[in-house]
């Protein structure tokens, strides 16, 4: 069988055209299936995405699985498409979202800034302790492996595996697929072992819904939301991709001037220029296009139906694809390290949630928290299951101060500009030195949430009303 699968997909009958319009076929009935077989399985109710189940499937029928019916050029491709697919994503991020009233916002969002900081900064913190303490000295294992955790955890499949080629350049030729591991243990973790903890959360009374009344119904939204128009869904796509186009162009060009200014400068500076990808400068594309769109009145141009489905469709391929093209015998050989970093990412992010969330947060502290929790262990999405689950009638703040602070860190954590820079420095600084600055920042970021949050409660803020 895999002769006869060879002989089929011979290279010299296909060109370059022909592989690339198979691969995404390919891709896609892959993907389509996953979702289908997902949503009789349920998957959504558990908060495990159907792209995962699909990516699955593609993993089975990879040249090194069980039904090796894949060719390898086909993986090459694939192997091409997460930082293609993750520009994308970020570029169609804040397109479809109102900008948000910045007056007034740092005080009561402040907490969950300071919050998602301490998670972040921590993740490093914690796998540079473990590499440091076990996995360098008793198994050598490269210093950059103390990355896995933030971007496995933080920036999820996308981010783990569009940083593979960085990590390949500094020796590190697993991280890869070594991220994309994690990602998955980050990813079911997050439902898993949130899930507990909303019920953990039920048992002590931490629910805003168990210690204030049901708000009252305000009744339809009167809110002017722009022109409205009949315009089918369908014929929205090509301007909101052209949208999405002129984002991601826009955060190209910001890659170039980058590029210009730290090769003027040189030295270690043009090197993180030189690794910079495009995605973290998307996201402020995005945001330029949003902006320009409230000024000229052409808010109707961007549907945020349309975004969404964007930003999905780009997250399920990436997830889909990277899944395919994981390395079981090189994950099978890594097993150890691959756990002593997840224990540790884990046991770290519930331990902020729990102790440390209750004194930064407002009321309701446990709704904020644990979409954050969701967030920083697996993927967005995960979050907002969790936050359903604890909050379903939508009684907290937790959304709103979640969105903003998502505007605010996105550029730099979770596949933003710290993610790209951190393996640089631990090279160039040395682990020790990249761990210590870490903790300086978890420390500052711990302390200044703490005054905010005793400031919030002696002048009663609350978050602003859009």
């Amino acid at each position: 069988m895999p002769d006869l699968v060879a002989e089929l997909w011979s290279a010299e009958g296909l060109d370059s055209l022909s592989w690339l319009a198979l691969a995404s076929g390919v891709l896609a009935l892959i993907l389509s299936t996953g979702r289908s077989l997902g949503r009789r399985l349920k998957l959504p109710l558990w908060g495990i995405p159907e792209a995962l189940l699909a990516g699955v499937l593609g993993l089975l029928i990879a040249p090194d699985g069980l039904l090796p019916l894949l060719p390898v050029h086909l993986m090459e491709l694939w192997e091409g498409l997460p930082l293609v697919l993750l520009t994308l994503v970020f570029g169609s991020l804040m397109i479809g979202k109102p900008l948000p009233q910045w007056r007034g916002v740092w005080r009561p969002v402040g907490g969950q800034v300071s919050l998602a900081l301490v998670l972040g900064f921590g993740q490093y913190v914690v796998a540079g302790l473990a590499v440091l303490l076990v996995l360098q000295p008793l198994l050598g294992f490269s210093p950059v492996m103390a990355c896995l955790i933030e971007v496995a955890f933080e920036g999820g499949h996308g981010s783990a595996a569009a940083m593979g080629p960085s990590y390949a350049a500094l020796g590190f030729e697993g991280g890869k697929d070594l991220g994309l591991a994690m990602a998955t243990v980050g990813l079911l973790s997050s439902t898993l072992v949130g899930g507990l903890v909303v019920v953990l959360a039920r048992q002590k009374g931490w629910l805003l819904s168990q210690t204030s009344p049901a708000p009252e119904d305000p009744g339809p939204s009167t809110a002017a939301a722009g022109p409205v128009t009949n315009q089918p869904l369908w014929a929205a796509w090509p301007v909101n991709l052209a949208l999405v186009g002129v984002a991601v162009l826009i955060g190209s060009g910001l890659l170039q001037l980058l590029r210009l200014g730290t090769d003027a400068i040189g030295g270690g500076v043009a090197a993180v220029g030189a690794s910079m990808p495009v995605f973290p400068l998307a996201i402020i594309g995005s945001l330029l296009v949003r902006w320009f769109l409230e000024r000229q009145g052409l808010t109707h141009w961007a549907s945020p139906a349309v975004q969404s489905e964007i930003g999905t469709l780009a997250a399920d391929l990436l997830i889909t694809s990277a899944t395919a093209c994981l390395n079981l015998a090189l994950l099978g050989s890594n097993w150890l390290p691959l756990t002593v970093l997840a224990a540790a990412g884990l046991g770290w992010n519930l331990a902020i949630i729990l102790l440390l969330a209750p004194k930064l947060l407002p009321a309701d502290w446990f709704e904020r928290a644990v979409i954050e929790f969701g967030q920083a262990t697996g993927v967005a999405a995960s979050g907002l299951l969790l936050l359903r689950m604890a909050d379903p009638e939508d009684r907290s703040d937790a959304l709103p101060a979640f969105s903003l602070k998502q505007l605010l860190l996105q550029p730099f954590l979770a596949g933003g500009v710290v993610t790209v820079v951190a393996p640089l420095a631990v090279v160039g600084w040395g682990l020790p030195a990249w761990t210590a600055f870490c903790l300086v920042v978890v420390l500052l970021a711990g302390g200044g949430g703490l005054l905010l949050a005793q400031l919030g409660r002696n002048s009663g803020a609350s978050l602003p009303q859009p």
